[in-house]
């Protein structure tokens, strides 16, 4: 089922794109804009987002009230405000690649010749970015629903829109801090802000209100999401290091050469003394990194327990999520698919503790 409903997904997506060409005509401003738009959106990746937004709305769908048809096409708001975080998140990075392909501002770098076309590619990519923000307002629109449901589930997916945000801005500070001025708090709370919830708080949420759940479980269903959340970004920040470049589709000095102040690197900073810690500290700061520098950094990570302890983190957020899962009121059937999609995941935290032979089961949780 799950296989279906994201050929469902991206049958959606396409189709609302043409429906955008014809509606907003921005083909007519610029092919180039509406083609790199259209392009970006439809690249393959899991649609975890909307996957979410639909089982939730069809777990909670009181009998006898039907599926709206307009479910799928709205479900691709998710994936938009998704797209939309991507494009400038890459731009802040700088990052070059993006699911295995040019990030925005690369694609439009090469819009019309000028000097400067690293500003120009940037500058088109925010306000391709702010499009797709407003398609993605407007895909959610298009659901045929409630109309009070429908406002409250809105105001809760342009709230997220807001929160993450704030979770880039603290993102950004933490960049150009120290690592002494970083707290673990503090980055559970930028995990929290910046992934958990657009990723998996949203959409299980909205789907859910539209759907006419009671307050409790949008209550229980949002603290399912930011655990999972959690979970996921600790795990993403794992295999930023230690994956390869072909199977995460980016740079994989990327994290390693903006600082990035993961639960990994906080751990490290907090473990490692004297001579260790001088010799991580010495490649963390330098500006420009190679791969002997990567290779370094995970031997110092692994050996200071710091890969067992980010692993754990994954293990624990997994099964306090799981545990409130099977509380739900959802359909069974439902319940089951989430399970399935959400815990599939962390396959990548199993492989690395395999690799690197860290005594962690991740895996069993569900």
């Amino acid at each position: 089922m799950l296989n279906s409903l994201r050929r469902k997904i991206d049958s959606s997506l396409a189709s609302f794109l043409t429906q955008i060409e014809k509606t907003y005509k921005i083909h007519l401003v610029n092919p180039i804009l509406y083609e790199s738009i259209r392009e970006f959106s439809l690249r393959e990746g899991k649609r975890i987002r909307p996957l979410l937004f639909i089982l939730s709305y069809k777990g909670y769908l009181p009998s006898p009230r039907k599926v709206t048809p307009s479910l799928y096409n709205a479900s691709t708001c998710i994936e938009f405000l998704h797209n939309f975080m991507l494009i400038h998140d890459d731009i802040i990075d700088c990052s070059d690649m993006r699911r295995g392909k040019p990030t925005m501002h690369r694609l439009l770098r090469k819009t019309i010749a000028t000097p400067n076309p690293d500003k120009l590619g940037t500058d088109l990519a925010i306000i391709a970015g702010d499009i797709v923000y407003a398609m993605a307002i407007d895909a959610f629109l298009s659901m045929k629903e409630d109309p009070y449901r429908k406002e409250r589930a809105l105001r809760y997916f342009v709230q997220t829109a807001a929160f993450t945000a704030m979770g880039e801005f603290i993102d950004t500070l933490h960049g150009v801090d120290t690592l002494a001025n970083v707290k673990e708090k503090d980055v559970f709370l930028n995990y929290s802000l910046k992934t958990a919830r657009y990723t998996f708080d949203c959409p299980l949420v909205t789907g859910a209100i539209l759907a006419g759940a009671p307050q409790r479980e949008i209550n229980a269903l949002a603290q399912f999401g930011i655990l999972i959340g959690q979970a996921f970004q600790i795990q993403d920040d794992i295999i930023g290091i230690f994956e390869t470049e072909q199977r995460i589709g980016k740079s994989i000095l990327s994290d390693l050469e903006e600082q990035k102040k993961t639960l990994l690197v906080i751990h490290a900073y907090r473990i490692l003394k004297g001579k260790k810690a001088a010799a991580f500290l010495k490649i963390f700061l330098k500006r420009k990194k190679n791969h002997a520098d990567l290779e370094a950094v995970k031997k110092i990570l692994v050996d200071a327990g710091s890969l067992a302890y980010a692993l754990d983190a994954v293990r624990s957020h997994a099964v306090q999520a799981n545990a409130i899962l099977k509380r739900l009121r959802i359909s069974p059937k439902y319940r089951d698919l989430i399970g399935t999609l959400l815990f599939d995941l962390f396959q990548q935290s199993q492989a690395v503790a395999d690799t690197w032979d860290v005594p962690v089961n991740v895996t069993s949780i569900y």
